[in-house]
């Protein structure tokens, strides 16, 4: 949402005082300009046109034209200031306090304008490029154009002068969001540290965990082996040893994958064991996990609010200005478990769903 404050004149019928009250309005970069002209136009008085008749207020956006684009690729420069001037500003003179319309295009492109006896408005030249912009025209395309001249202007039919507004530039807008974003980035660098060393301490306890359990099985292999070909007992009593001691084993395992609700997989055994001993390390290395994952939500929360504004300004944000490559990697690890764990909600439900239609398909 874009935030647009506006100075209105509040018109006061003794003509004893004159108050301007600011007017704050709320508009979606979406919507087109004619949606906040009729705002603007709800809250000014109506004027009286050339039969005595009220009319509500027209009003007119414009912003500066840069030459970077062509507003208007059929329009013709002219060719000195003061020609410019009165095609720009056709429909800005009164003529015996009545409006006219002047300076309208015939069909053989030639400028066909009355001589204004009293204008209004003298030609400004602190703004002498600026263009009307069509009603048509989406709200964040016209703020995107405008910021690169840093105003724009609302002409309001009856006004003595436009209402300039400033437009923040990028840098501006994500000022505040970009120092919040350096302060969170500063506290998970000191702690990522912290996190990079008790993970890889707990990779390694679990490697060593399942190098022991490959160590268990080689030793059953060769007790096995000395026991059956080396010894008095022999294959009679050693078979249905090892089919015991083998289905024990199977059960046992079974049984901890139930017990502890997990896949049964080595994948889930080796994700359990590396999170038993993280959580251990945390604690004896005081790493707070609850911190870490509100810094780490909250530093992704505003790169993807400064990111929507620079889409909006249509500007590249170099990331890596604002956080170094640890606080990167951590906020990318984020966003990836969060995709995974959607993809894998999404695929449950979609084996959900057509479990359910089979099922119906069967009744």
């Amino acid at each position: 949402m874009l935030k647009l404050i506006l100075p209105l004149t509040t018109r006061d019928v003794n003509k004893d005082r004159k108050d301007v009250e600011p007017l704050a309005l709320l508009v979606h970069p979406q919507q087109p300009l004619s949606y906040l002209e009729r705002l603007i136009q709800s809250e000014l008085p109506v004027i009286k046109n050339e039969n005595g008749n009220d009319k509500i207020p027209a009003v007119h956006f414009r912003a500066q034209d840069l030459g970077e684009e062509a507003i208007n690729p059929d329009r013709h420069e002219p060719d000195e200031e003061s020609e410019d001037y009165k095609f720009e500003h056709s429909e800005d003179f009164k003529i015996d306090g009545k409006t006219e319309r002047t300076g309208k295009l015939n069909e053989s492109g030639e400028v066909a304008e009355a001589k204004p006896v009293n204008p209004v408005k003298e030609p400004d030249p602190e703004h002498p490029n600026f263009v009307r912009w069509s009603p048509s025209t989406e709200i964040g395309d016209f703020i995107r154009d405008a910021a690169r001249g840093k105003e724009f202007s609302v002409d309001i039919e009856g006004a003595p002068e436009p209402i300039y507004i400033a437009v923040p530039s990028f840098a501006d807008r994500t000022y505040y969001l970009r120092m919040r974003l350096r302060k969170t980035a500063k506290q998970i660098s000191s702690l990522a540290d912290i996190k990079t060393e008790c993970d890889k301490l707990a990779h390694k306890s679990a490697q060593r965990v399942a190098q022991g359990g490959f160590a268990v099985l080689v030793g059953w292999w060769g007790s096995v082996y000395v026991l059956t070909f080396q010894t008095d007992l022999g294959w009679d009593v050693m078979e249905p040893v090892t089919y015991l001691v083998g289905l024990s084993t199977l059960i046992g395992g079974y049984m901890w994958f139930l017990y502890h609700n997990r896949e049964v997989s080595y994948r889930s055994a080796m994700n359990f064991t590396v999170s038993k001993r993280q959580d251990k390390l945390y604690q004896a290395k005081g790493f707070d996990v609850s911190k870490w994952d509100a810094l780490v939500e909250e530093g992704n929360r505003l790169r993807r609010e400064i990111k929507m504004v620079a889409e909006e300004y249509d500007v590249d944000w170099d990331e890596a200005k604002e956080a170094d490559d640890k606080v990167a990697k951590a906020l990318r690890n984020e966003r990836r478990k969060k995709q995974l764990a959607k993809d894998d909600e999404d695929e449950e439900g979609k084996k959900r769903k057509k479990s359910k239609e089979e099922d119906d398909d069967d009744d």
